[in-house]
Formats: structure tokens, sequence, C-alpha cells
């Protein structure tokens, strides 16, 4: 092979599906750059393991590609770039608003392969940015599930979380932007769309006339009405207004899965977290939610451990995912950050007993998902098929989020109706009805 074949640039996720969307905003920057033999890693900071791992992949991938410029941005690199500008293999360090600017990637590109010459660190003051752009990405590989940032930041300090300080305060993209861009997507073949950001619950709060997420579903589906399928990711369901809990009821084409951000299940956990929300009124939105539309199916963040937490309180968090009937779930150890008030919290649980707790709460949210699949097999769904693996197989999920091994021929991007199957572990069997 000639030695000047063009090499993409390669780019290394970790953490959320906000993370995985801004991934593509910085791909099309650095093609569009001419920065092709590069690797950009593009790091959390939700816990001190997940920087950890990141910078465990920084110095394996520079063993492996000792001659490939390291470019590193992310939650992490924002809140403390110096702990990767003085990293040997990283050529540098771009903060969490740089990372979106075409003009950064331009400024490297001009530099070509010896980035020595580039600002070791480019990185702003998070909280001095007031807007966030609608980067428009308008191709996720396979024609098949597309994420639409529609705001970034939080406005909340809840005591255990960092991000903010990652991602700045809360800030929306217009709601003729998201639309417009939904338009796009849909145009080019899109059959699902994923309303992501930080805390979108918060949407609107900055925009004037203060709309809200659920008036921007209502447009959404309003006038886009070509699109087959839309997604809501993570929310507050203590915040979630008439409109949306309108749209979730009623509206078949907002997919019957909702993942909350709970945390945890005790009451008194739940007031040193700062959280705004009480347990009941988690078992209540459920429940609601549930009546009305029963094949609503929730998935949850929850983190084991949190200072102060006693096995009794620990239990009201292992049994809220029996009460509210939680399968995919979301489980952290907790994990101190320095400069989060939770981590001055005295009486800490020792960190075996938070893996441990952790571990049985994924087991019983395994268990739920288990019983989900039980209870599906034999009825109908619509898989949307996503990929395709290495045996040929046509992978994808259905409506309430089940994987779905899909028998019979198939392409990324079609919507299949199916009879689910037998399951595994970790997926059902649809056959084509």
């Amino acid at each position: 092979m000639s030695s000047d074949v063009k090499k993409e640039p390669e780019i290394v996720t970790f953490g959320c599906r906000l993370n995985a969307y801004e991934s593509e905003v910085m791909r099309r920057h650095a093609e569009d750059a001419g920065l092709e033999d590069v690797i950009i890693v593009n790091t959390c900071a939700v816990t001190a393991e997940a920087t950890r791992q990141a910078r465990q992949s920084i110095r394996r991938m520079k063993r492996e590609r000792p001659d490939t410029p390291i470019i590193v941005t992310g939650c992490a690199a924002q809140i403390d770039p110096t702990q990767f500008s003085k990293m040997d293999e990283v050529a540098t360090v771009l903060g969490n608003q740089e990372k979106l600017e075409a003009k950064s990637f331009i400024g490297l590109g001009q530099a070509g392969l010896d980035l020595s010459n580039a600002p070791k660190v480019q990185v702003n003051d998070i909280f001095s940015v007031k807007e966030t752009a609608g980067h428009l990405i308008d191709g996720f590989g396979e024609r098949a599930r597309a994420f639409v940032q529609i705001q970034n930041g939080c406005n909340h300090r809840c005591t255990f979380c960092i991000i903010p300080y990652g991602r700045g305060n809360s800030r929306s993209t217009g709601v003729g932007e998201v639309v417009d861009q939904i338009k796009r997507l849909v145009d080019s073949g899109f059959k699902e769309v994923v309303l992501t950001g930080v805390d979108i619950t918060s949407f609107g709060e900055d925009l004037p006339g203060t709309p809200t997420l659920g008036t921007l579903v209502q447009k959404i589906i309003k006038l886009v009405p070509d699109l087959p399928r839309l997604r809501i990711s993570s929310i507050d369901s203590i915040e979630v207004d008439e409109p949306l809990y309108d749209a979730i009821i009623h509206e078949p084409r907002v997919m019957p899965h909702l993942h909350l951000s709970l945390q945890a299940g005790d009451d008194m956990i739940l007031k040193r977290m700062k959280r705004r929300h009480l347990r009941g009124d988690a078992i209540d939105f459920t429940n609601r939610v549930r009546a009305e539309r029963p094949d609503m199916v929730f998935g949850a963040d929850i983190i084991a451990g949190f200072p102060t937490e006693t096995e009794e309180m620990f239990q009201n968090s292992l049994r809220l995912v029996e009460e509210c009937d939680l399968t995919w779930l979301h489980v952290f150890p907790y994990s101190e950050r320095e400069g989060t008030p939770a981590a001055k919290i005295p009486n800490r649980v020792p960190k075996d007993v938070r893996k441990e707790r952790a571990a049985r709460l994924r087991e019983a949210g395994d268990a739920r998902v288990a019983d989900l699949f039980k209870r599906a097999e034999g009825t109908a769904a619509n898989v949307l098929v996503e990929r395709i693996d290495p045996d040929g197989n046509a992978i994808g999920h259905s409506e309430q989020f089940i994987p779905v091994i899909v028998e019979g021929a198939a392409e990324p991007g079609d919507i299949v109706p199916v009879r689910l199957t037998a399951s595994s572990e970790h997926a059902m069997s649809g056959i084509k009805i």
C-alpha cells in the first residue's frame, strides 16, 4: 500500500451520548482542516475512574502509534487541562468549547503533523460561554439513529457532580434550529432522532419566551411529520412539564423508553446529594406514566455508596429498582471528585462496599431486563436496524430499546416489523412479520 494514502482522524470517545455527538462534530472539523493521521481523545469526568481510564488509554495509544499526534479534549480536559498537558504523549489540549469550533482545527491543521508549534493548552473559561450552537451533523455512519444536541451545561449543583465545571451553565439551541436540523436528518434518510444534552429538562430557560422541552417536543412532532421515531434521552422527572408529559403519553412517535436521572432511592441521601426530588416523586412519576402508557420502559442512573449511605439507605435504592420497574440501569460506585461538596463529607463508605452495592444494583437491574424480555416474548415490535454484525445479522432496537437480532435480510435504516422470540442475556430475536 502506498505510504501517501490519507488516514482519517481517529476519534476515541469516553462517556455520554453528548460526547459521542460532539465527537462527530470534531471529526468533520478535523477532516475539513486536513488533520489526517491524528488521534483525538474525547474524555469524560463523571468519575475519577473515567479520567484514569482516559490517561491510561492515551499512554497505550502512544506506545502503539508513537508518530501519531494525540489531541485531548472533553470534560476531564476542561476541568483539569494541566494533568493532560504535562503528559509527554499529548500534543495539545482543547477545551469543551474549543473542540466544537472549526478555527481550533484549522490552526492545528496548519501546523501539520508537527503539533509542537501549536499551543499546548487551548481551554477557555467554560462559564463565559453563553450560547450553544446547533452543530449540524447530517451523517452518523449508517443512516439509522442520529443524536441532536438541544442543550449543554447545567445550572444545578448536585454535591457529587463535577460536570458543570466541564460543561458550564445551561444554554439551549433555538427551537427553530433544532427543528430544521431534524428535518435535514429525516431528508437524509434517518429514521430516529435522539434529543440529547447535559440536562435537557432545563431546555429553553435561557431562550426568549422560555420554551420548555415539552414545547420543543410538540413542535418537532407537528413540524416534522415524516420523522418515524423520536427518543428523549436522560431526563429529570421532577421537571417534566405538562406538554412533555402529554407527548410521552399520547404520541406514538415518542418512543416508550425514558432514562431517568434518579441517583438514589433514599430521601436523606437525595437531600445530601442536593437533588430536586424524593423517592416518592420517582415512584409517582413512573406509576402515573405507566398507568396511561403501559408499554413504557424506564432506565435510570443510580450511585452506590454515597457518603453516609447506610445499608438501610442503600436498601431504599435497591427497592426502587423493583418499585419503579427500572431496567436499563447505569450504576456508578460513588467516586470522590476534588472540588465537589460531597468530597468533603465525612463518614465515607469503604470502596469495597461501594463496589459490592453497585454489583447488587446491577444484578437487580439485570433481573428486571430478564423479566422485560420474558414479557415481550411473542409480542410484535418494530426494530430499527442500526448495523450488520460480522456474522451478517441485522442488529437494532425495538421501541422499548430492547436489543434485537433480526432473522432474515435487512439493511441499516430499515424499520422491520417482527415478532419477538427467545432471548439471550443481552438481546432478543425477531422474526419478520
